[in-house]
């Protein structure tokens, strides 16, 4: 299957997405997957809506957490049809209501018409790599 991992960090060329980006990429390639990384912040205007499943990052843009950058959101709207399109909400941990900020990703994503199969806050590459190792990503 064709899987999609797109991130968006709050300030351009952020080395901590780039590496959880790359690890999901690994441990969901290690399913037998092709998958592509996208940065929503450079690729604005690529239409994604070919892809199987599709694992959406992002990062708090403010201290206390619950915004993401809106870049995200400006990338979804542009992106092809996503209604119905099976997906995964993952964070790095950031601020300190982390968890405020997953609820306003997957309510991004859900707004689109996306179906959220999984979400979760990743730390590092490792535990990255283990998440997409583990994601249970079947044909619809």
């Amino acid at each position: 299957m064709r899987v999609l991992i797109l991130y968006a960090p709050k300030a351009k060329a952020s080395e901590k997405m780039k590496a959880i980006a790359r690890s999901l990429a690994e441990g969901i390639g290690e399913q037998g997957h092709t998958v592509d990384i996208l940065d929503a912040s450079l690729d604005a205007g690529k239409v994604v809506s070919y892809y199987d499943y599709i694992v959406i990052g992002s990062e708090a843009t403010t201290t206390f957490g619950g915004k993401i950058p809106p870049s995200l959101a400006s990338f979804l709207k542009g992106a092809g049809t996503l209604s119905g399109k099976r997906c995964m909400a993952w964070i790095t941990s950031g601020g300190v209501r982390s968890m405020k900020t997953l609820q306003t990703l997957m309510r991004v994503m859900e707004s689109e018409g996306m179906f959220l199969k999984k979400s979760e806050l990743i730390k590092s590459a490792d535990f990255a790599r283990a998440v997409g190792k583990n994601l249970q990503i079947e044909r619809s």
